[in-house]
């Protein structure tokens, strides 16, 4: 494991992004694994940049985000196909045929996770894949429990993930109950992850995750796992393992 703290956010911002635009100069094709929520945002801003500036292209590049809600409809402000066209797609040169998000509102929810998966399977392995991490372990919509299931699934969200993402709704009603996610299985099988995790409410996770036993009350502590991770950290989540 390869585990950086950052006194700055620009740097760990340009190191994430760093990584990403490198594999791209190497392997224009590449398949990348992105996430929604915070944590990545700052990357993605910086790989806009670096867009700009004609120091990466995307054009031949294809994406698989970990996750999608269940119900909201694709246009709405919150939906992570809507998110992500608004923080990447939108403003680099990706072929919109090639990003790839889970179907929320497919009539049959198991199928599309089906297909969701078998197009893992046929266009990967994952080259990069980005991580969050939620304050209980998460990773994707991976809750903690006494099983997880390896393969792209439905799941209903824990009441405190809820709470976490009720920022970006108008209140907690709003929020969806029930997620599609890669499951860990799945995102275990990608070549590389890159796990990000900003401020100092992140510093206990971290710790669990990475310093204590791989249990799948942890989801994150199964990246222990994984002969190939980089962790970008802040100071304040790096506390969990100074």
């Amino acid at each position: 494991m390869n585990l950086r703290i950052f006194d700055h956010e620009e740097d760990l911002n340009a190191s994430g992004a760093g990584l990403i635009a490198s594999l791209l100069l190497m392997k224009p094709k590449a398949v990348l694994g992105l996430a929604t929520g915070s944590s990545p945002i700052g990357i993605y801003k910086h790989l806009i940049a670096l867009y700009q500036k004609g120091r990466v292209c995307f054009e031949q590049a294809s994406s698989f985000n970990l996750d999608e809600y269940v119900g909201l409809p694709v246009d709405h402000p919150e939906s992570y196909r809507s998110r992500m066209n608004e923080l990447l797609f939108h403003q680099i040169d990706i072929d919109l045929a090639r990003t790839h998000v889970p179907n929320g509102n497919a009539t049959d929810l198991a199928a599309e996770c089906r297909a969701y998966e078998q197009s893992l399977e046929t266009c990967g392995p994952i080259d990069l894949q980005i991580l969050g991490i939620g304050h209980n372990g998460h990773i994707g919509f991976n809750e903690p429990g006494t099983d997880l299931s390896g393969r792209t699934h439905v799941v209903t969200l824990k009441e405190g993930t809820r709470e976490a993402n009720a920022s970006f709704f108008r209140s907690l009603d709003q929020v969806p109950n029930q997620a599609i996610t890669m499951g860990v299985g799945s995102i275990l099988k990608s070549k590389q992850i890159l796990l990000i995790a900003r401020g100092e409410d992140k510093a206990k996770v971290i710790r669990e995750a990475f310093l204590g036993p791989i249990t799948t009350q942890c989801p994150a502590s199964l990246l222990q796992c994984h002969p190939n991770v980089v962790v970008l950290l802040d100071r304040g989540a790096g506390r969990g393992i100074l």
